[in-house]
């Protein structure tokens, strides 16, 4: 039996914890499907539109070498995930469990028969980090945003 994994995440300003957490799904499963989360759903669900738009995260996450697939999230029910994928194995960072939001994707999952498997969360670096990072960069540079820079 093939076991597919489901990997979802905004994988946003793709960083180290990203490509740790595909790596570590990628060797859990036989066939690994990340899905990647719509720039609404995440305005919608972290108060913030993402620095880098949907097709272009899609496109990055499909080129990696241990992603067999994307999956564009448009809603944030997992359920919903599973119906268009029919995942065995859904992935998170260990930052999830054991919080309300962690034990909620737990419950919402076993109803439909697939595990929640946690990989460790890299602490040294984070999207957030990247993005404040980002921010002094532009306050810095005089309002004028650091990525304008390299095209004046």
């Amino acid at each position: 039996m093939t076991v597919i994994g489901y990997a979802p995440g905004a994988y946003d300003l793709l960083h180290i914890g990203h490509l740790n957490v595909l790596r570590h799904a990628a060797a859990h499963c036989d066939r690994l499907v990340a899905g990647v989360v719509a720039d609404e759903v995440l305005l919608e669900t972290k108060g913030r539109l993402p620095v880098v738009p949907l097709a272009e995260r899609m496109e990055i996450v499909r080129n990696l070498r241990f992603v067999d697939d994307v999956h564009a999230e448009v809603v944030p029910d997992k359920l919903e995930a599973w119906r268009a994928v029919g995942f065995d194995v859904l992935f998170k960072g260990d930052d999830w469990r054991g919080t309300p939001k962690g034990d909620r994707l737990e419950r919402d999952m076993a109803t439909v028969g697939v595990t929640v498997h946690y990989f460790p969360y890299t602490m040294h670096t984070s999207s957030t980090a990247l993005r404040r990072a980002l921010a002094v960069l532009d306050a810095h540079a005089g309002g004028q945003r650091v990525a304008d820079l390299h095209t004046s």
